[in-house]
């Protein structure tokens, strides 16, 4: 009888520390995710999702690890191989739940035979394809031709100019190159690869602060864009700037546990007896708003089904928190807790909704992002350049 329950105890032992592992590689994989480590996250993820085939969450940063491992790739064989096994990847996790923008917006460029459609256009369309061709040869003079081509028959075709310029660049005339990554942010403004390979062109010429400048471009066009993060990073490492949002710590925290119930939790350390501040008030004002806010979404946006947290919620919150802070007799005391200091100041210069959108984004706040940009560019150009260049500016 001993020998079988050891036998069994060994089996337990082994079968935790199995799963401890697993457990392991899956918080490091997407820690890696979140630190975008991709490359190293990818091997992870294929392992996780070979194990774990019904996992949403695994699934889904798997699909899109490996779309986005066919941009780097040179082979022109190798990367469409790559998005066809990409897009397949991409349907499962939908098929398993999964639901981000990202998914939808690679599945719409990514057709079932691997190839990427330029133009509904089939003239362009094709111009496009055989500029592609050629430049994969490096004929670039043909190249050249086929993006004009593609132009002239449809002058509103980012890729066209983005593609012309790239030609140049990859010729070394990074003069001419500038000159048609500027024509492209024209056609379209509110996408980031032509800034970023603009400043690339710039930093080729030693212009490293005017590379700065559209480097910044591309950061607040498309802030939750990885490579637009990477491009603005790099540069900053180049010049030795440290890059910093504001330090804002919000002691309340609030959860949807149901359709019906969302709990709210608070520091302790938010509550003392001796404030005379008024912080401790602002901060319960502040979750108390928060959490009521799911009766008040539909009114806000009233052509969404489903509650999200939003940007019009977070900044209702903020400044009624404000406001009793405002109300308070020491309210504006150098005793009032140091966050709301900074929310208070970034109020008051008209770049709160700057800042809860490019430090404190979640999914749902990200989705406001597009409408707010339409009409506050400079308010994000102003924040990151007083605050993030500065490293989180003066606090």
């Amino acid at each position: 009888m001993l020998r079988p329950l050891k036998i069994l105890c060994t089996l337990l032992l082994a079968l935790s520390v199995a799963v401890a592992a697993q457990d392991d590689d899956r918080s490091r994989a997407f820690r890696l995710y979140k630190e975008a480590k991709y490359t190293e996250a990818l091997p992870l993820f294929e392992k996780l999702a070979a194990a774990h085939p019904e996992d949403r969450e695994v699934a889904e940063l798997h699909a899109l690890l490996v779309g986005s491992q066919a941009i780097y790739l040179k082979d022109p064989a190798a990367r469409k191989q790559a998005r066809v096994r990409a897009r397949e990847l991409l349907l499962r996790a939908q098929k398993l739940g999964a639901d981000s923008a990202l998914l939808h917006s690679m599945l719409e460029w990514m057709t079932p035979d691997g190839d990427v459609t330029f133009s509904a256009k089939k003239e362009v369309d094709e111009a496009m394809r055989e500029g592609e061709a050629a430049f994969a040869k490096g004929e670039s003079q043909k190249a050249l031709e086929m993006y004009q081509r593609a132009l002239l028959l449809d002058p509103t075709l980012y890729e066209a100019a983005l593609f012309i310029g790239d030609v140049y660049y990859k010729d070394a005339d990074q003069v001419k190159a500038g000159e048609w990554f500027a024509r492209a942010t024209t056609i379209d403004p509110d996408r980031e690869t032509a800034y970023r390979y603009w400043g690339d062109a710039l930093i080729k010429q030693g212009k490293v602060t005017e590379a700065g400048d559209k480097f910044i471009e591309a950061y607040i066009a498309e802030p939750y864009n990885r490579l637009a993060r990477a491009g603005f990073i790099n540069w900053a490492e180049k010049v030795h700037v440290t890059l910093a949002h504001p330090r804002v710590e919000i002691p309340a925290n609030v959860a949807k546990k149901n359709e019906n119930t969302t709990t709210l939790t608070l520091d302790p350390n938010v509550f003392k007896n001796d404030d005379k501040s008024g912080s401790s008030a602002a901060w319960m004002t502040y979750g108390l708003i928060r959490a009521g806010w799911q009766s008040e979404f539909a009114k806000q946006y009233p052509n969404e089904k489903a509650y999200r947290h939003s940007l019009k919620e977070e900044t209702a919150a903020m400044r009624a928190a404000l406001k009793v802070l405002g109300e308070q007799k020491g309210g504006k005391s150098e005793d009032v807790d140091p966050s709301l200091q900074v929310i208070r100041k970034l109020d008051k210069e008209g770049l709160l909704e700057a800042y809860i959108l490019l430090a404190m984004p979640d999914a749902g706040i990200a989705t406001d992002f597009a409408t707010y940009r339409k009409t506050n560019t400079e308010n994000l150009r102003r924040y990151v350049k007083d605050y993030v260049l500065t490293g989180g500016g003066k606090q």
